[in-house]
């Protein structure tokens, strides 16, 4: 019975080492998507972006409204039957449909470029994983994962999602 108990004992002690020698790995999760689009929300590129979109869209419609203008004066000329005020009235159109196709293209592709500029930032990529890597390490997860994986993460509780966190902790370095 002596050897019985210091076997259990034995057992237990190694069972007990063991245990506290393991360490509990702690997942969190953050959704960098959000991060991203709250960062950038507040920057001056995406203002500026914003902003010159903006002044795009009002030339845009103002030469849209010109256009309708010219073919009401047109419809109307071809009421009249006056030929030479409906021919050069569809000169006039032809002339601003092309210009309002070729600003039209033009600030697009200007609006793209900026675009790419500011989704690209690489500074703020580097900001977002030494921001995520130092609440990791300061709150003793092991792991973090990006909810953009969607095939990876397949449930989460919300009490590992540290994405207002990194948000929070972003906006105080700026």
């Amino acid at each position: 019975m002596t050897k019985r108990l210091i076997l259990i004992i034995t057992m237990l002690a190694v069972f007990a080492a063991f245990a506290s020698a393991q360490q509990i790995t702690r997942f969190a999760v953050v959704d960098t998507t959000v991060v991203y689009q709250t960062y950038f929300r507040e920057s001056a590129a995406v203002r500026n972006y914003e902003s010159m979109k903006a002044e795009f869209q009002t030339e845009i419609t103002r030469l849209t409204d010109e256009l309708k203008a010219l073919q009401v004066k047109k419809i109307e000329a071809q009421k009249e039957n006056d030929a030479a005020k409906v021919q050069r009235l569809e000169g006039e159109i032809t002339k601003k449909a092309s210009y309002l196709t070729e600003y039209t293209r033009a600030k697009n592709i200007k609006l793209e470029d900026m675009k790419k500029r500011i989704e690209s930032s690489d500074d703020f990529y580097e900001l977002m994983y030494n921001t995520i890597a130092r609440i990791a390490e300061s709150d003793g997860y092991s792991m973090v994962l990006s909810l953009q994986q969607a095939d990876a993460v397949l449930w989460y509780s919300t009490s590992v999602d540290i994405t207002e966190k990194v948000i929070n902790e972003i906006s105080a370095q700026r």
